[in-house]
């Protein structure tokens, strides 16, 4: 226990950094959520064999939908199958890379600690 008149040991100054911290963590919360439906939204296209094969994903990496080109069909199903795992593989490289960026501009300028 501490001494009387002591309180838990928060000055005025360590009220209004907590206040202030809650604050952000809110704004960032806000902004997350709003980032979340954005990322939902969003259309990121991945692509193989010079555009023969397109994956579509969300920012959220969920597939929407593969376009596959009629000269892509001709190659075989071994080499059309790797060209649907590259062009899935971009697609989701783009989509964690847009992820990271959206997250780093929600977070830049907050000095949270730990981040």
């Amino acid at each position: 226990m501490t001494g009387k008149g002591q309180g838990f040991g928060f000055g005025l100054g360590k009220m209004k950094e907590l206040a202030d911290a809650f604050k952000k963590a809110q704004q960032v919360q806000e902004g997350a959520k709003r980032l979340q439906e954005e990322l939902e939204q969003m259309e990121i296209e991945g692509e193989a064999g010079g555009g023969m094969v397109k994956v579509i994903v969300s920012g959220n990496q969920e597939p929407k939908r593969v376009e596959i080109s009629p000269d892509a069909l001709q190659e075989g199903a071994d080499v059309l199958s790797d060209l649907v795992a590259a062009a899935m593989k971009d697609a989701y490289n783009k989509s964690t890379t847009t992820m990271r960026e959206r997250m780093e501009e929600l977070t830049s300028g907050l000095e949270l600690p730990g981040f």
